[in-house]
């Protein structure tokens, strides 16, 4: 978690600020000493919240209060994302059709887990003059999987190998 340094009090060094009362209320455009001063005699925090504003926007809260309340929400925001994560299934270009429904199957279970999958079909020697064999065979392995996943990236050639990224479709 990133913590953003955030001027406060006496570590506001502006000559000029625009302050914000606790209620929201503005106070206009004044010193920092004065508006200093308002927030010690309320006994809160001058806290510095639009530092690229000219003149620079400054509020009066409870400033431990406040970071209390932000490391909450950004708790909160982290415990609902979700993690995705890419699995690999390795094919060859000479696999036969009980390992490839093999290799559908993980995929399959990859999928409905929420994560994407990265088909790689690696060629060795002279398999390398045979792309379009290595083609059809990821062809059949992406239609294999059925209608309810998205080609995130179409079958590609990297190095010695054809890569293909499929993600599960969102409904």
């Amino acid at each position: 978690m990133v913590i953003k340094k955030t001027e406060i009090n006496e570590a506001i060094r502006d000559k000029e600020l625009r302050v914000i009362d606790e209620d929201g209320s503005q106070l206009g455009v004044m010193s920092a000493k004065d508006a200093f001063a308002i927030a010690v005699e309320k006994k809160l925090d001058l806290v510095k919240i639009a530092p690229q504003a000219v003149p620079p926007v400054c509020k009066i809260m409870d400033y431990g209060k406040f970071r209390y309340e932000q490391q909450k929400r950004d708790k909160e925001a982290k415990k609902k994302q979700q993690q995705v994560s890419i699995k690999e299934v390795r094919l060859s270009l000479k696999i036969e059709l009980h390992d490839l429904e093999t290799k559908v199957g993980h995929a399959k279970r990859f999928l409905e887990e929420g994560d994407k999958v990265k088909a790689a079909l690696r060629m060795r020697g002279r398999e390398l003059s045979n792309t379009d064999m290595a083609r059809v065979v990821m062809d059949k392995f992406i239609g294999m999987l059925g209608e309810n996943v998205v080609i995130e990236r179409r079958p590609l050639m990297e190095g010695r190998s054809l890569v293909a990224i499929i993600a599960p479709k969102s409904n």
